[in-house]
């Protein structure tokens, strides 16, 4: 984790301003809305937590700003701290106010026509990729588009609210240096995008996508992913027929109980080898991935990356 910016930055001119934010949250076109005094931009608030596919920004403008931004490759999450703010996606117009967030998907062009100085808002920039596959662990869901306002006021939310707040503060006060291990970073990004995950989609939404057979399912596997299951073993816990079993996983995850018990393996791997584990062949292994040339491609077409590139990053 780098903590990229202090909350108290000083900025020269408005060109500073918009330098320092595209660097640190998305790159944007900004246009300052109305004359003002020359120390506008230097009232300007900017505190940016970097957790490599996740960053987390508190931001607050000296003046009143028009910001554009097509969110190149991420998701943000915009939530108003203090104020309201008016965000225009294609012909959606929203406003959201103190505990709402605003979310804006991935490569859509997006406005901000009115970002006022009263207006302070704690954003985070999630990878799409990243969020995809947390959603998928998480809510057993693939394809899961987030609402437009995400309402944060109920416990799950304020919580998730809590642990942002947290993430801040522990970064300002050793300045990002007890987060500096990719490990830790890794498991700071996942607990933020997996709280986040559990108060914008609702549990019955969540429900609704997990019959109960294939959440018992799901529940078991990632419960012990290296015992060799089989078809059979799978379809016995869901207590249907193998064929109903992939119908229903099928219908409502979007891949086959052994595919998603695949990937489960992999991100199991991942997380071993970015704590430093050692070999990559054993560490496969005990996940239950015996089969190397394959696992190198599959971890590759799953990551980004192959299995040894991770390893070297944690050595």
């Amino acid at each position: 984790m780098r903590h990229l910016h202090e909350s108290t930055p000083t900025f020269s001119d408005w060109e500073g301003v918009h330098d320092a934010v595209a660097n640190a949250y998305f790159p944007h076109a900004l246009r300052p809305r109305a004359a003002g005094s020359a120390d506008l931009p230097a009232r300007t608030e900017l505190e940016v937590v970097d957790l490599s596919l996740v960053r987390l920004a508190h931001m607050r403008f000296g003046g009143t700003v028009e910001i554009a931004s097509e969110h190149p490759g991420g998701i943000a999450i915009n939530l108003q701290v203090r104020g309201s703010m008016e965000s225009v996606l294609g012909s959606s117009r929203v406003t959201t106010t103190p505990g709402q967030a605003a979310t804006f998907p991935a490569d859509t062009p997006a406005r901000l026509p009115s970002w006022t100085p009263d207006s302070v808002i704690l954003g985070l920039r999630v990878d799409e990729d990243y969020l995809a596959r947390e959603a998928e662990r998480v809510l057993a869901r693939k394809g899961l588009a987030l609402p437009r306002v995400v309402d944060l006021t109920g416990p799950e939310g304020r919580a998730w609210v809590g642990m942002a707040r947290s993430t801040l503060r522990n970064a300002r006060d050793c300045g990002g240096v007890l987060y500096q291990d990719p490990r830790v970073a890794e498991s700071v990004a996942s607990m933020l995008v997996t709280g986040l995950l559990l108060a914008a989609v609702p549990e019955e939404a969540a429900a609704s996508t997990r019959p109960r057979p294939v959440h018992r399912v799901i529940e078991a596997m990632e419960a012990d992913p290296a015992r060799p299951w089989s078809p059979a073993d799978l379809a016995e816990i869901a207590g249907c027929s193998v064929r109903r079993l992939q119908q229903a996983f099928r219908e409502h995850v979007g891949t086959s109980p052994l595919a998603y018990l695949h990937d489960l393996r992999l991100d199991r791997v991942r997380v071993d080898l970015a704590a430093g584990a050692r070999p990559v062949t054993d560490v496969a292994m005990r996940w239950g991935l015996h089969h190397m040339g394959r696992f190198a491609a599959d971890y590759k077409r799953r990551f980004g990356e192959l299995p040894s590139q991770t390893a070297a990053r944690a050595a």
